[in-house]
């Protein structure tokens, strides 16, 4: 039989390793595109657990000109890119439909999104809607509403730091979303593994 013999400053450097791992800290950004509204959202992982940093929207609906729109997206999520200094971006993939016009805008304020994180070294995740509600709710045909309602208990965020646009916690999914494909969470209570099971522990919260 082979021992292994480990002295006290091997062991202190393999104690120092697992303790680092253990409290290891990355941050996600969540992007939902969008020529009028494009939101974000900011989580941060500390070992296996997630927390929100941070939620909102880029408001366009008062700027006419598309370029100058698809410019301040690309100053604005830089700007994001800067504050939060994220090590990973996710995004939400363009919603395939029959409105060939809306495709190209909501397309090309991903692709400026997408430049913006290029040009800052970020790599670069896209997710489709369906996946991201999928992986939230475990209904790829979940509502908008059903989606942030599930990231509100999830991320225990309260209600006094919700917003009226479903576009922030779009992006927020889109982050947590990228969080799930690296391993399941770690929660200090039971979380419902579907939307219907929320809607059974949450009655009251639910119209």
């Amino acid at each position: 039989m082979i021992k292994f013999c480990i002295n006290k400053y091997d062991k202190f450097r393999v104690y120092t390793y697992f303790c680092s791992m253990a409290t290891l800290e990355k941050v996600i950004l969540g992007i939902d595109p969008g020529t009028n509204i494009l939101g974000y959202g900011v989580i941060k992982l500390r070992g296996n657990k997630a927390k929100m940093e941070a939620m909102g929207v880029i408001d366009l609906r008062k700027c006419k000109d598309v370029y100058l729109k698809l410019g301040r997206i690309h100053e604005r999520v830089l700007g994001i890119i800067e504050a939060f200094k994220p090590d990973e971006m996710a995004i939400e993939a363009p919603f395939f439909g029959k409105n060939v016009q809306s495709m190209l805008k909501l397309g090309r304020a991903q692709g400026v999104a997408i430049a913006a994180a290029i040009s800052r070294d970020v790599p670069i995740h896209e997710y489709a809607p369906l996946k991201i509600k999928q992986a939230i709710t475990g209904n790829g045909q979940a509502s908008k509403e059903q989606v942030a309602s599930m990231l509100q208990r999830m991320l225990h965020i309260p209600d006094e730091s919700m917003l009226p646009f479903y576009d922030a916690t779009d992006a927020l999914g889109a982050a947590y979303c990228h969080f799930l494909q690296s391993g399941r969470p770690e929660t200090t209570d039971k979380l419902p593994h579907s939307w219907a099971a929320f809607v059974k522990q949450n009655a009251s919260r639910v119209h």
